[in-house]
């Protein structure tokens, strides 16, 4: 079955893309759902005043709101109805996973199959619902004291400020559930994809222009060039290996007949945890600088202004937690979301056992000695693709951001959406096929 899978792929085409139908439905709704996003990120809040809020933003763009602009495709620098973007979601969704690791009935429910996920994304619909609503409510007093962002502030900018974000949220899980079962799949992560994409090309345009007018040197952006193409090179091919632990299946008989064992494989991914661990650590780092930027920072002491100067972008001391906290997040959320226990009792009720090892315990104990060393390898490559345009930025003074989350995100849901666009058209090679056996079975009673 796989090497007739391999097959079919190998054999795709534009032909056979211009054949699959369903397809291009498929592909035109992903395109007009993304498109309604991006008109949303242009729609600000009633009763805000966008030259004093876009003003305001400028002096917090370096700090978490400026990360979570990048999210948000531009949606928080404008204060739109989607600034809060699908992050509510997303932090449910992270609450729920480590609630399901803590809680009996939670594990409980996650093991029941398609009704348990049924359960338990209710569950992280009402988390969204709940955070969605407390930061929504807290941008509106944040919006009101500001100086002149808001024009009539009170408890009615209030309650339409939570009704705005908080309804712009829930239509965005709306829209990327769509997405994922009218479209071609990843509904949520082709929602923040298209948001880091959407600020790209103006990022690139103000560059080149720096470099037409003798701002950055031709060099300079040549070398950021490659460098960015080797990062993505370097993303796609771990993103895509794989450490296969080797699986057998004994002999079984089935009435009169012996079947031979079968052979597969258990693939462990070098990058379990994904994006995760750099999201949360450039999400801690830059908080205190969010803060202390909200505050009046003459009124700060002195060892607080220090330790704030010191955890700014380049710098020593921030690049160094930076590093550290994605190395803890790497090894926390894979320990998170794999468990060797349930895969091996999975794989000894099912009869399959790793060669040479006693299925059960030893089975477990052996897929977390291999899983805790590739995490290793995962761990190092994310620090190196966020450290590195860290260095670049300090040392080159490239104007605008390429961070390392952004480019893994973009990478891996490229990589998610090439595979999910192949596996429509073999779906619609295998379709023909039997269609035609059936033909021919038909041709031949006659």
């Amino acid at each position: 079955m796989a090497s007739a899978a391999e097959q079919l792929a190998s054999n795709l085409n534009f032909a056979t893309f211009a054949k699959a139908e369903d397809l291009k439905k498929r592909l035109w709704f992903t395109l007009g759902a993304l498109l309604v996003y991006r008109l949303g990120t242009y729609i600000p809040l009633p009763g805000l005043n966008p030259e004093a809020f876009a003003q305001a933003f400028r002096g917090q763009s370096g700090g978490i709101l400026g990360l979570f602009n990048m999210f948000s495709g531009g949606a928080v620098e404008r204060m739109a109805i989607f600034a809060l973007g699908i992050m509510p979601y997303i932090s449910a969704s992270i609450i729920v996973q480590l609630m399901t690791s803590v809680v009996p009935s939670l594990e409980q429910l996650k093991k029941e199959g398609e009704q348990g996920r049924k359960i338990i994304n209710q569950y992280t619909r009402y988390g969204t619902v709940l955070l969605g609503a407390l930061q929504a409510y807290g941008i509106a007093v944040g919006l009101e004291g500001g100086a002149g962002l808001v024009n009539d502030p009170g408890w009615f900018f209030r309650i339409s400020t939570v009704i705005s974000l908080l309804g712009g949220t829930m239509f965005l899980m709306w829209l990327g559930e769509q997405i994922t079962s009218r479209g071609i799949g990843n509904g949520i992560s082709l929602i923040i994809f298209a948001g880091i994409v959407a600020a790209l090309p103006s990022a690139l345009a103000g560059t080149l222009e720096l470099g037409r007018t003798g701002a950055l040197s031709v060099g300079i952006i040549f070398a950021v060039v490659l460098t960015a193409i080797g990062v993505i090179a370097l993303i796609v091919f771990v993103e895509r290996a794989q450490r296969r632990l080797l699986i057998q299946y004994p002999k079984r008989q089935v009435g009169n007949r012996m079947f031979q064992g079968d052979t597969s494989h258990l693939p462990l991914k070098l990058n379990t945890a994904g994006v995760i661990p750099a999201i949360f650590a450039s999400s801690l780092l830059l908080l205190p600088a969010t803060l202390a930027g909200f505050s009046n920072t003459t009124e700060l002491p002195g060892w607080a202004t220090m330790i704030i100067s010191a955890l700014g972008h380049g710098q020593p001391l921030y690049m160094a937690l930076y590093a550290a906290m994605i190395a803890f997040f790497a090894f926390f959320y894979t320990a998170i979301v794999f468990n060797p226990k349930d895969t091996a009792d999975n794989l000894k009720k099912h009869g399959g056992f790793i060669p040479g090892i006693r299925p059960g315990e030893r089975t477990a104990e052996y897929i977390d000695f291999v899983l805790t060393r590739i995490t290793v390898i995962g761990a190092v490559y994310l620090i190196f693709v966020c450290i590195l345009p860290e260095i670049l930025i300090a040392q080159t003074g490239v104007p605008f951001y390429l961070g390392g989350t952004s480019l893994l995100i973009v990478v891996s849901v490229t990589l998610d959406t090439v595979a999910q666009v192949q596996g429509h058209l073999i779906a619609q090679q295998y379709e023909g096929l039997i269609k035609k056996s059936k033909l021919r079975g038909g041709k031949r009673g006659r």
